[in-house]
């Protein structure tokens, strides 16, 4: 079962490093904002396409690892057609799943973003799956300086 779960692992975040989903800009995005992960040398630009309190399009330009680039993927296609709040709560969950190392978490409501709990093994890599998360945060919030993991 483990064995499983690690080639899955792999199978999405090599999928979503080739052939990112949502790479593109948002000409008309009502939220930009930038990341850095400085350790790694990830960087991205996310855009959030946004009616009322809904996140109706998601999108991200730039580069990164492998890691990095297939948790923004991933994440850009989650959030779309999520409330703000639903969102924030993925945030929270996706990020305690990589930093906590508690397991009883609710892993159906990440979806395919359980897949990258393998990378919790791994501590030097969590700030380049989580890069992603911390940007989303900070659209969210309506911030627009860049957003840094250092």
């Amino acid at each position: 079962m483990f064995e499983d779960l690690r080639d899955l692992y792999q199978e999405v975040i090599f999928d979503h490093n080739r052939n990112p989903r949502n790479f593109r800009i948002i000409e008309a995005a009502d939220r930009t904002v930038e990341g850095f992960n400085p350790l790694c040398g990830d960087r991205l630009t996310l855009y959030l396409k946004l009616a009322q309190d809904t996140i109706v399009d998601a999108s991200f330009q730039g580069s990164g690892c492998a890691i990095s680039t297939a948790s923004v993927s991933l994440m850009t296609e989650i959030i779309k057609d999520k409330t703000i709040h639903e969102a924030e709560e993925l945030f929270t969950t996706f990020h305690a799943l990589l930093t906590n190392k508690e397991t009883d978490l609710r892993m159906e409501a990440l979806g395919k973003l359980a897949v990258l709990s393998g990378v919790r093994d791994y501590p030097a890599r969590v700030k380049c799956a989580t890069l992603a998360w911390h940007t989303l945060d900070a659209a969210i919030k309506n911030e627009t300086h860049a957003i840094s993991t250092e």
